[in-house]
C-alpha cells in the first residue's frame, strides 16, 4: 500500500512540474481614416505588425531558439513583403528576382545599412541586432520603399488582407500590446497599448480600429542624402503611396 501510494504522489508531483499550456492571441483590426472613408474601400488591411512584450517575470523554459533566417525579395522593382517583422538577431536576405540590378539601404531610424550594387540573380544579406523600425529603400529606384520591424520579442505577426491576426504559443505571462502601422501617428499607436494577461486558454482581443488620418507622404533622399536625379524611376514618397 505504502509503494502504490508513493507512486501516486510521484504521479501527482510530476503533473504539477508540467509547464502550462502556451495558448493563442488572436483579434481583427480595421484601418480608418476619418477625412477620407474611402481609402480602404477594399478592405485591404494588411501590413500592421502587432507583437506582445513581457512585463511580468519569465517562467523557467528551454533556452531560446536561434533567430530564424528571413527574406525580403526584390521583384517587379518592388520589396516583397512591403512590410517584414523579425526577431533581433534575425538575418534579412535580400534576393534580386528583377532582369537589372538593385540596393538595398536603409540610412535612418533603426539599423543603418547599404549592401550596395549587386545583380540579377544575386542576394545579398543583412543581420539586425537592435530592435527598432527600419526603413528601407533601393538607390536606384526611389518609388521602392519597405520596413523592417525588429522586434525584441518572439511573439509577434503582421496583419493580412483580412485583418484577421494570430499569434500561437504564446506562454502564459503578463504582457503589453503593441501595434506598428507605417501610416499611424506615433500617438494614435500609443493609445492602442494595453495589457495582456495569458494564461491557458486562447484571448481573443475586441476589434481594434486604426486611425490613418492626418497621414502625410514623406519625401526620402537617397543614400547619400541627395534628392534622386531626375532620370530615377518613380516618384520619391514614403511610405507606401496609396493606390
Amino acid at each position: 500500500m505504502t509503494s502504490l501510494w508513493r507512486i501516486f504522489s510521484r504521479s501527482i508531483c510530476g503533473l504539477c512540474a508540467l509547464p502550462a499550456l502556451a495558448a493563442t492571441f488572436s483579434g481583427t483590426l480595421q484601418l480608418v481614416d476619418s477625412l477620407d472613408p474611402a481609402v480602404h474601400k477594399s478592405k485591404d488591411y494588411s501590413g500592421v505588425v502587432i507583437w506582445l512584450e513581457r512585463t511580468g517575470a519569465a517562467p523557467p523554459s528551454a533556452p531560446r531558439a536561434a533567430a530564424p533566417r528571413a527574406k525580403m525579395v526584390q521583384k517587379d522593382k518592388r520589396f516583397i513583403p512591403h512590410v517584414l517583422a523579425i526577431p533581433a538577431g534575425a538575418a534579412v536576405d535580400f534576393p534580386n528576382y528583377d532582369p537589372v540590378f538593385h540596393n538595398a539601404f536603409s540610412n535612418f531610424s533603426g539599423q543603418i545599412f547599404d549592401v550596395g550594387l549587386y545583380p540579377p540573380g544575386s542576394s545579398r544579406t543583412v543581420t539586425f541586432t537592435r530592435p527598432g523600425i527600419v526603413r528601407v529603400f533601393c538607390n536606384i529606384h526611389p518609388a521602392m520603399s519597405a520596413v523592417i520591424a525588429v522586434l525584441d520579442s518572439d511573439w509577434f505577426t503582421v496583419s493580412p488582407p483580412s485583418g484577421a491576426f494570430a499569434i500561437r504559443d504564446v506562454p502564459p505571462g503578463d504582457y503589453r500590446l503593441h501595434i506598428y502601422h507605417e501610416r499611424a501617428a506615433a500617438s494614435t499607436l500609443k493609445a492602442l497599448e494595453r495589457k495582456i494577461e495569458i494564461r491557458s486558454e486562447p484571448v481573443v482581443l475586441a476589434p481594434i480600429q486604426i486611425s490613418e488620418t492626418g497621414h502625410v507622404e514623406a519625401p526620402h533622399f537617397n543614400k547619400y542624402g541627395k534628392e534622386y536625379p531626375p532620370s530615377s524611376e518613380g516618384n520619391v514618397l514614403y511610405p507606401g503611396a496609396r493606390k
